[in-house]
């Protein structure tokens, strides 16, 4: 079945290798489609065609200049009442605290006793006089240097690094990274996944990279059957195919990996003849609406992707009886620019890892279940142009000069037949691990995960840029590693297999390896999508991560002199990420811009992480983003916002009693400084619910999109009790996230108390 124990990725913990742990974790977090991620579908947009030697022609690596940036002190407010007033994140230039240096009252005055007078010759006094001035000028010059040396350590300490950061990075070249890509797209086009797999191993390896190997499990695929799926018109007869072109011999003969891989993967197949019903972006007022007006047992639902995730709407078509759901995305929630009216894509509708070993690795001996589809319903993705065709009456649309949404009329009947076909069969997954080991504390890691191609899946070039990128970042770092250089904490660089029907490379080894990462993965730093043709800067970063983002944007906007548009947030990124945000609670963050620009913030992110002696993650942004949550026209009850309120103050306290200290060099003593990282590194793992619904994530402090801040789940919970009687559904949800802000608060409150005990035994 898998090749695990034979090639098991290295701890970095004194050179032993990672057992797996067989285990029963909690349900699956939800998944997403990889072709059209949900991230991008929830905001309307497609990632559009884009030539990745266009997008990089600039290096975008200019000389790194080193620009002081002024110093600021971290707002510290005691909250004395349940003050709700818009909160914004604490943010500082300097960073997560300030240096104790830096306070005017952090001097250390030293006294000396006057030395006694005695009765002596004129010779003797000028000689003690002489020694005396001499002694008082060296004391002078010493302190002054010393002192000017110590209130400079920290400052010249960080500037340092990040010079090193910067020369690391400037390394990287945009020429280097397009050669890459072109000679993954060729290689795609004559191999298959293992070979793919087998170029990656050799290339990591060849450029220094330790411990580099092939991690396989044997997982259940859902693929395409041979002839791509259709759906006829009952009232022409008239056949297409999901892209719009009509049926035809020809066209069944010589089917293109496209054609054949517009599917939902782990759909139901079959026919099934049924009247259309367009149910618009299918939310629960959607619905009600359409239910009220019409039967909608075993129909066929015509759904727009919209912001929900597809695996909710779906789940509530089921629960309202449809039998089956033509998907497609409307041209007016697309750019402007985007011409996709004939454009098919690929969905999966597995939440994650292998469908057979739902919750446990896929390793030899696992008991595997029969699960050939996850749904009960018959999905086909379409374009616009096949709706187009659906919807298409007598009368000739009226064109206006603004995008008219397609929408089919609700006195008209449309009666089709859909036809899909798929195949169920067991098949291996390749991921590669690789490891640059760390100097200080090789036992705590900073993941870095890519995508490269997996067999039998969609023919899109994404995963290429996405394996050249951090390609180019691996050949960086080891040419300064050639050079006696090392991180401090280990950094595991990851190319997963299996994303594009539902990350399942990612979540088997994080199943397959969960009690090792639970207790050594510090944060997971994404390049799933890092180039896309889009002029701002779009960042998914957690809480906790959300200021070093800003603070490494601000700094190579003062270094270039220009800004682009920035758009930082903690929204659902679907992407192999998933795992360790949902599953083990791990600080994430992925940047995505149109040139090599996301690679240099990533690159500085990660080096930060793995090199700075206090992690930079920001406790008191956490507790911040909480009350932002609970903010606006939702249900709150008092207990949730005095739990906020708390949990603040003790953010505030932890924040400025111990990170604070921390960053002084000279109170750095190593057992505060293990301390202190162990309580940052678990934060984000108390606002894990055990319940969400389906497409939600488990981790509350993500939300839907952008533009919402509240929980996902309670605003969720509070459109099911809308149209029902009871509240039961919404109290449970109530609970969940009472529990998480508790266990937050208690958490942090564990930690200050830890530190008293441990001050107070020194003393």
């Amino acid at each position: 079945m898998g090749e695990n124990e034979a090639n098991l990725p290295n701890t970095a913990l004194q050179g032993k290798k990672m057992a797996y742990q067989k285990v029963n974790a909690d349900r699956r977090a939800p998944g997403h489609s990889q072709y059209l991620d949900n991230d991008d579908l929830q905001a309307t947009a497609l990632d559009l065609e884009w030539d990745m030697e266009k997008e990089l022609e600039e290096p975008g690596f200019d000389q790194f200049q080193l620009d002081s940036a002024e110093n600021q002190n971290l707002e510290n407010s005691e909250t004395t009442d349940l003050n709700l007033d818009p909160i914004q994140p604490a943010t500082s230039p300097k960073g997560r605290f300030q240096r104790l240096q830096e306070e005017s009252d952090y001097v250390t005055h030293y006294t000396r006793s006057a030395p006694k007078s005695n009765p002596c010759n004129f010779c003797r006094l000028l000689k003690i006089f002489c020694t005396a001035i001499i002694l008082f000028i060296s004391g002078i010059l010493i302190g002054y240097y010393t002192h000017k040396n110590c209130s400079s350590n920290a400052t010249s300490s960080g500037t340092l690094d990040l010079q090193l950061y910067q020369e690391i990075l400037k390394t990287i070249q945009a020429e280097d990274i397009r050669k890459s890509f072109r000679n993954l797209v060729q290689l795609y086009k004559s191999e298959n996944d293992i070979e793919i797999s087998k170029k990656i191993k050799t290339q990591w390896t060849s450029l220094g990279l330790e411990d580099v190997q092939f991690v396989n499990y044997s997982v259940l695929l859902n693929l395409p059957g041979t002839f791509p799926s259709s759906v006829t018109l009952s009232s022409s007869g008239q056949c297409f195919h999901p892209n719009g072109q009509p049926c035809s011999e020809e066209a069944r003969q010589h089917s293109s990996q496209d054609l054949l891989y517009s599917y939902a993967a782990y759909s139901a197949s079959g026919t099934l003849k049924a009247e259309v019903i367009d149910v618009s972006y299918g939310n629960a007022d959607d619905l009600n609406r359409i239910k009220k007006m019409k039967n909608v047992t075993n129909q066929i639902a015509l759904l727009k992707l919209g912001k929900l995730p597809l695996l909710y709407k779906l789940s509530l078509l089921e629960k309202a009886g449809f039998g089956g759901v033509l998907l497609y995305i409307d041209p007016c929630d697309l750019p402007k620019t985007a011409n996709l009216s004939y454009d098919t894509f690929m969905v999966s509708l597995n939440p994650g890892g292998d469908p057979s070993t739902p919750g446990y690795p896929s390793i030899d001996g696992s008991f595997r279940q029969n699960r050939s589809n996850l749904t009960s319903l018959l999905v086909q993705p379409i374009s616009a142009s096949l709706v187009a065709k659906l919807i298409s009456s007598s009368k000739d649309r009226i064109t206006h000069s603004a995008c008219s949404p397609l929408e089919l009329p609700n006195n008209e009947e449309r009666i089709v037949s859909m036809q899909i076909q798929t195949v169920t069969k067991f098949e291996t997954v390749t991921n590669v691990v690789g490891y640059l080991k760390g100097s200080t504390s090789p036992d705590r890691y900073i993941i870095v995960g890519s995508r490269h191609h997996t067999a039998y899946s969609y023919n899109g070039q994404e995963w290429a840029s996405s394996t050249a990128i951090i390609t180019a970042f691996i050949r960086a770092l080891m040419l300064r590693v050639k050079r006696g250089w090392r991180p401090d904490r280990t950094i595991v660089f990851c190319s997963w297999g299996g994303t594009a029907f539902g990350n399942i490379g990612s979540y088997e080894w994080g199943e397959d390896f969960k009690k090792v990462l639970q207790k050594n993965v510090v944060a997971y730093v994404s390049l799933h999508s890092p180039v896309s043709g889009n002029s701002s800067l779009y960042s998914v970063a957690s809480p906790s991560l959300q200021q070093l983002v800003v603070e490494k944007n601000n700094f190579n906007c003062s270094r270039r002199g220009q800004c682009p548009e920035t758009n930082i947030s903690s929204v659902q990124m679907q992407d192999d990420a998933d795992y360790f945000i949902n599953h083990l609670g791990v600080p994430t963050v992925r940047f995505t811009y149109e040139d090599i620009k996301a690679l240099e913030l990533s690159g500085e992110v990660i080096l930060q992480i793995a090199n700075e002696p206090v992690l930079p993650f920001n406790a008191l942004d956490i507790a911040l983003e909480v009350q932002n949550s609970l903010k606006g026209d939702q249900p709150n009850t008092p207990q949730l916002l005095a739990l906020a309120s708390r949990l603040r103050e003790s953010a505030e306290l932890f924040q400025s009693d111990e990170m604070r200290p921390a960053n002084d060099p000279k109170e750095r003593a190593p057992i505060r400084v293990r301390m202190l990282n162990e309580v940052l590194q678990d934060m984000e793992k108390s606002f894990l619910v055990q319940r969400a619904p389906p497409g939600f994530y488990r981790n509350i402090l993500y939300h839907l999109d952008g533009k919402t801040s509240q929980f996902s789940i309670l605003l969720e919970a509070w459109e099911h009790c809308k149209s029902l009687a009871s509240n039961e559904t919404l109290q449970e949800a109530l609970s969940e996230v009472l529990n998480s802000i508790n266990a937050a608060q208690v958490y942090f409150k564990a930690g200050l108390d830890v530190f008293e005990s441990v001050l107070v035994g020194k003393n």
